[in-house]
């Protein structure tokens, strides 16, 4: 042997190391250097891997015959013999009873019919002809499946090469057949995907001999074509004819000899072509290989080390009956359940992150400002039955007299009776922001799911508390409404009824004022934005016709002035732009079939919307995504229908306030009056909901979400021990 005694002595070292690892049976986080041999059915990989034995020991047959990965491990020894991981102890000197080992290893795994299996073979041969080297000797690729093997054969011997060829610490021999074209060599292919630098390849060209008459593989040995930072090593293998007439390795490996000193194109290269050569080299490299990966190793099996080390101190007063352990282990798990929580909520980088849909703190932030003040604009005010009641409440405050000036109690009446309707949207904010709440705990408690009991528990109390601050929540948001109705400040900065003038002392604008200001206000609405992008997003249109492409998807773009849809978010081809102004929504019932949630963005006065359509009809795959389109519409300016809209159709206005005073609907002074009254009621209206709009989110915040943080931050852990079933969580966590 060759070279430095000390590095030679680095192979067999990892082969103990490699034995170690299968007989513990565990999965170790270390890639041992070694040699993944790879090629193609009937490439000659048996053949190379025999010569360097020089004993026949393979099975050999036609079909897939490596049916499972073979570890060799190749030492240099007095005596000749075989050992078995998996028969420790018993040493086989007839190599012929090693084939049939191998074969009935095989079998026991995989079965008899040609099925695979990854879980390897580990075969040790001590030979005073032999390197020391270790290989692997992996499946050839297959196209056809045959007997019980599955469809995907090919596939999963890819994933099982793969397995092996993809770490770093692997050198990869690839064998070629001589007699087919290098660029479709399976072998290659595969090590060009895991090594497309060809740093860890080695080429190794097999049947030489058997290339057509005129040819040869001489640019391929001399690394011309295909290179390779290894190169290419020629081989002759013994024909199949030799193999069955039992043809002696030392003879086929003179004929070898011979071969290439005789042949004109590889004369020159005999003494880097043949198998003993092929044998130095892969001692070298691999020797190089260890040598090279060494320190590496050395770091990665200390950091293991220590790791296990610190595990095992942790264990080595371990006493089962320490109260001491089972406290810290539930202590541990309500710590994460906190960290886990509080960062659901703020955003801040669950471990576990949503990818699908909104949760958590981003699913309440939508309800806080899409949601809930689409709720407050969805309430429906029908404005027939409004204008009625402003008109019987005028004229009853008048009674028997004749009202000269538009009474200041009917505009008290009305708009407390539209105050009061708020309870109802802000009530039903909490209900989802409860609901979601739940969703979170649950989420956060999944890591406690190998403990049911303490799970269940830690649920209970948490949304027990929970439910107990909903409750107060709801008392509070009542209570703001209740102070809305309590007094109504008429002398706010915002409303049209207040004199911002020093000089006016009065408490009212005129009528006329009121109305004009009023109009004004309604008819800026969104314009005070400016044409600002308010969102973008993709949505369906429905109702185009079949010639222009039928429904289909378009990339939106809505501001505050208008909404304009695309062919793709890129925003190069621009369909249409769509005026906002005098627009509302409507919802729409879904298709037969059809899965996505419809709405509609029409016009009230009944002109076309879009060319010679009456409505825009638009769809989003969940209501979530509808929810939040609408929102951002109520910030543009568009409003949904009214029901008295939608039942009326197209009535005009006037017709409207004919019939809004009933009877009385011919005397213009009361028409005058309602109108001004129905003014002041949706200007000071704007105001009320503008409060509770920015109140509600903040006591909702502060009374349920902030507290049930610092419960479970300061009281969780105690309401758990108080608990009446302590024993039995605690028994759970010892299972």
């Amino acid at each position: 042997m060759a070279g430095n005694y000390g590095m030679q002595q680095l192979i067999p070292i990892v082969n103990k190391l490699q034995d170690a690892f299968v007989q513990m049976g565990v999965h170790m986080s270390l890639d041992l250097p070694q040699i993944a041999v790879v090629g193609g059915q009937s490439a000659g990989k048996s053949s190379v891997l025999e010569n360097f034995v020089g004993r026949d020991f393979l099975p050999r047959g036609s079909g897939i015959v490596t049916r499972r990965p073979l570890i060799l491990q190749l030492i240099h020894g007095n005596a000749e013999f075989a050992e078995f991981l998996h028969c420790k102890g018993k040493k086989f000197t007839d190599f012929n009873e090693v084939r049939s080992e191998i074969e009935a290893e095989t079998d026991r795994v995989t079965g008899s019919n040609k099925g695979i299996s990854p879980v390897p073979i580990n075969l040790r041969v001590y030979s005073p002809n032999v390197l020391n080297l270790t290989l692997i000797d992996l499946p050839g690729l297959t196209k056809v499946p045959i007997g019980d093997q599955p469809p995907d054969i090919e596939q999963q011997i890819k994933a099982m090469i793969f397995q092996f060829i993809r770490r770093e610490s692997c050198l990869i021999l690839a064998v070629t057949p001589a007699n087919t074209d290098l660029a479709n060599s399976d072998a290659l292919k595969l090590a060009k995907e895991v090594d497309p630098q060809g740093l860890r390849t080695i080429g190794v060209i097999t049947k030489l001999d058997l290339m057509d008459e005129g040819t040869d593989a001489r640019d391929v040995l001399e690394n011309k074509l295909l290179p390779l930072r290894r190169g290419y090593i020629g081989v002759v293998n013994r024909s199949q004819k030799d193999i069955d007439g039992r043809k002696d390795i030392a003879a086929a490996m003179a004929a070898e000899r011979k071969f290439f000193l005789s042949h004109p194109a590889y004369r020159h290269l005999a003494d880097r072509l043949g198998t003993p050569y092929l044998q130095r080299v892969l001692n070298q490299q691999l020797t190089n290989h260890i040598r090279d990966t060494l320190p590496g190793l050395r770091d990665k099996l200390q950091k293991q080390l220590l790791a296990l080390e610190k595990d095992v101190e942790q264990y080595k007063h371990f006493r089962p009956d320490d109260p001491s352990i089972k406290t810290k282990a539930m202590l541990q798990m309500i710590q994460q359940l906190q960290t886990e929580f509080e960062k659901t909520i703020e955003g801040s980088g669950s471990a576990q992150i949503n990818t699908n849909e909104l949760s958590g703190g981003a699913k309440i932030n939508r309800l806080f400002h899409e949601r809930f003040p689409f709720e407050i604009v969805k309430m429906e005010i029908d404005e027939k039955e409004l204008r009625r009641e402003i008109a019987f409440a005028i004229r009853n405050i008048h009674g028997i007299r004749v009202g000269l000036f538009t009474p200041d109690m009917a505009f008290e009446a009305i708009v407390k009776k539209q105050i009061a309707r708020l309870k109802e949207p802000c009530l039903k904010c909490v209900d989802l922001v409860v609901q979601e709440l739940s969703n979170v705990v649950r989420m956060c408690t999944e890591r406690m799911s190998r403990y049911p009991r303490l799970r269940e528990e830690t649920e209970r109390i948490i949304m027990s508390h929970v439910r107990s601050r909903e409750q107060q929540c709801k008392d509070q948001l009542v209570l703001l409404v209740d102070c809305e109705l309590a007094y109504m400040n008429t002398n706010h900065e915002d409303f049209i009824g207040f004199a911002k003038s020093k000089g006016d002392k009065r408490a009212h604008s005129p009528p006329n004022c009121a109305q004009n200001q009023s109009e004004s206000a309604a008819k800026s609405g969104h314009r005070t934005l400016g044409n600002q992008v308010i969102r973008k997003g993709f949505m369906c249109i429905h109702n185009l016709g079949i010639m222009k492409g039928g429904s289909r998807d378009y990339w939106f773009v809505l501001t505050s002035e208008s909404i304009s849809w695309y062919k793709d978010e890129e925003e190069r081809e621009k369909k249409y732009m769509l005026p906002l102004d005098g627009l509302k929504l409507r919802d729409l019932e879904q298709g037969f079939m059809s899965r996505r949630h419809m709405f509609a963005l029409f016009n009230p006065e009944g002109r076309n919307v879009y060319k010679d359509y009456k409505q825009l009809e638009l769809s989003c795959e969940t209501q979530d995504d509808v929810d939040s389109w609408k929102a951002s519409f109520l910030r543009a300016g568009v409003y949904p229908e009214k029901t008295s809209e939608a039942s009326n159709g197209e009535e005009g206005e006037g017709n409207e306030n004919s019939d809004s005073a009933g009877s009385s609907s011919m005397d213009p002074q009361l028409e005058r009056q309602v109108e001004t009254i129905r003014n002041l009621v949706d200007s000071y209206m704007r105001i009320v909901t503008k409060t509770t709009r920015d109140l509600v989110p903040k006591t909702i915040m502060m009374m349920i979400i902030n507290n049930a943080k610092d419960f479970i931050n300061g009281e969780l852990l105690a309401h758990l021990y108080a608990s009446g079933d302590q024993v039995i969580l605690i028994k759970y966590l010892i299972k």
